[in-house]
């Protein structure tokens, strides 16, 4: 399952131009299984049954972080800021493979890749 938001604001901060959000990432098929978590759950309280089950099964994965935005930022500014760093996220999540030798094996003589895509 695709997530269904890819970013989510949390809250501002009253007194300073601080933003909570969540960005959502979706995870390369083959790598599921790595993300998988039975007991995950989403810092967003607003998150449906699916979401929650995307971000178990490992089909999304979750990013929480805070933004501080230059004082009298208008608000397609904050949403373009949001959305550069929800892209490096996604780049991220399907670029960066620290499983591409999973698995590989030595028997004492010969060497069997291994490797997840």
């Amino acid at each position: 399952m695709a997530a269904r938001f890819k970013i989510i604001i949390l809250d501002k901060d009253a007194n300073d131009p601080v933003y909570r959000y969540l960005l959502w990432a979706d995870v390369p098929a083959a790598r599921q299984p790595f993300y998988a978590n039975a007991s995950a759950t989403s810092a967003w309280t607003d998150a449906t049954a699916g979401d929650l089950a995307a971000l178990q099964n490992g089909s999304v994965v979750e990013r929480q972080g805070e933004l501080r935005v230059p004082s009298g930022s208008t608000l397609a500014q904050v949403q373009a800021f949001l959305q550069a760093r929800w892209s490096e996220f996604q780049n991220q999540v399907t670029n960066d493979n620290p499983w591409v030798r999973y698995g590989t094996t030595w028997d004492g003589t010969t060497w069997t890749a291994g490797g997840v895509s």
